[in-house]
């Protein structure tokens, strides 16, 4: 089979080895003459970024470099970014890189003609509407890893350093015009980095499947993501070359994130204030917490999970697919536990308090309070599935 197509839901993804050369004419069909380039400081070094800049150049669609972007984007890159996007009169923006990159280049995008604070539009009730639609600059992302999903996504993740938080920042005009999925790019992925956002796209696709609401659409895609994680995540891991494990992965990530449009839940609550207070890395923190959230939900779960677990092979019961999570886990180096992230329990009232206000707990098939919240962390930092 070809893995190569190209597709229109939720956006138009140009998916494919190779098709970084199309990123020219992407730019030009998403109506941009004068792109920001943006990424962050690692990925502006690599040579594919001088690559994907002297295409544009071919093309006659030069773009500016903007890499001031940290791994957990804050206010403050956004504010860089948009002010180099206004000094150099942009008309869009090329995100280029991981999950935080896009996220960054979306809100530059996406803030460039607001005059309201960022987080005057978070995805709260409808905030979004608080925006001037009309002064939304277009996006053409570019992935360079597998994990998030960014772009094909309406939102964008960004830390308030005053409280520590991490905030969903949402509008439909968000999502960018045209997606490039080349898995070549993600090559250069070490094993690790790989395994931590491979385990991003799993823990989207599965919390997606989970949330209660009726959602047929959104629950089929997430549950050919897990299938495309279980089947080549591993391999990817073991080696980085194997473009056809690079390319299903891509496409897994593409398809959690199409799936979290119906919700998240307690894996994400718990994951983003980890995240904001001890700068973990986003992926690796959700695989930690992935079998103590699925322990917890059990008893809302059990039948989908049963489902879940027949259709990706696996003896059709909750034990098999908990066994399956684990030794994912394990054969792609992914810590047991939040210790192995250098997290402890100095910060969990704090933590225990912000996960059950994060945007996504909503989403949790069990009501996620504080004391559930503390009790899954706690297993997390013990070690007790």
């Amino acid at each position: 089979m070809q893995l190569r197509g190209n597709w229109n839901y939720p956006t138009t993804i140009r998916f494919g080895a190779g098709r970084v050369t199309e990123l020219g004419e992407a730019v030009k069909a998403a109506g941009m003459r004068n792109p920001l380039f943006v990424t962050d400081p690692t990925v502006a070094k690599m040579p594919m970024t001088a690559s994907a800049m002297k295409v544009l150049a071919d093309a006659g669609t030069p773009a500016t470099l903007f890499s001031g972007v940290q791994p957990n984007p804050v206010e403050a890159n956004i504010a860089a970014g948009v002010a180099a996007f206004r000094a150099g009169a942009h008309d869009g923006v090329v995100a280029f890189g991981g999950g935080s990159a896009l996220d960054a280049g979306k809100l530059i995008a996406f803030m460039h003609g607001q005059t309201r604070s960022v987080f005057d539009f978070e995805d709260v009730g409808d905030w979004w509407t608080r925006a001037d639609a009309s002064a939304i600059a277009p996006v053409v992302a570019v992935p360079t890893t597998a994990g998030t999903g960014s772009e094909v996504g309406r939102a964008a993740v960004v830390t308030n350093e005053m409280t520590h938080t991490k905030k969903i920042i949402f509008h439909p005009k968000m999502l960018p015009k045209v997606t490039i999925c080349d898995p070549e790019l993600t090559v250069g992925m070490p094993p690790l980095i790989t395994a931590g956002t491979g385990m991003d796209a799993f823990s989207h696709a599965l919390e997606a499947y989970c949330v209660p609401s009726y959602h047929p659409l959104a629950d089929g895609i997430a549950v050919e993501g897990v299938r495309l994680v279980k089947e080549n995540l591993v391999a990817a891991v073991k080696d980085g070359t194997n473009i056809e494990a690079r390319a299903h992965m891509m496409a897994a990530a593409a398809a959690g994130a199409t799936a979290f449009q119906k919700g998240l839940g307690a894996v994400h609550a718990l994951s983003h204030p980890v995240g904001a207070l001890y700068d973990t890395h986003h992926g690796l923190t959700n695989a930690v917490f992935v079998p103590y959230v699925l322990a917890f939900n059990r008893k809302a779960i059990d039948e989908k999970i049963k489902r879940l677990a027949a259709y990706i092979g696996l003896r059709p019961n909750f034990r098999a697919f908990m066994d399956f999570v684990l030794e994912l886990r394990e054969q792609t180096g992914v810590p047991h536990t939040l210790a192995g992230l250098k997290v402890g329990d100095d910060k969990v009232d704090t933590i225990v308090k912000m996960a059950p206000e994060d945007p996504t707990a909503g989403g949790n098939p069990v009501k996620l309070d504080r004391r559930a919240a503390r009790t899954i962390f706690m297993r997390a930092l013990e070690g007790r599935v």
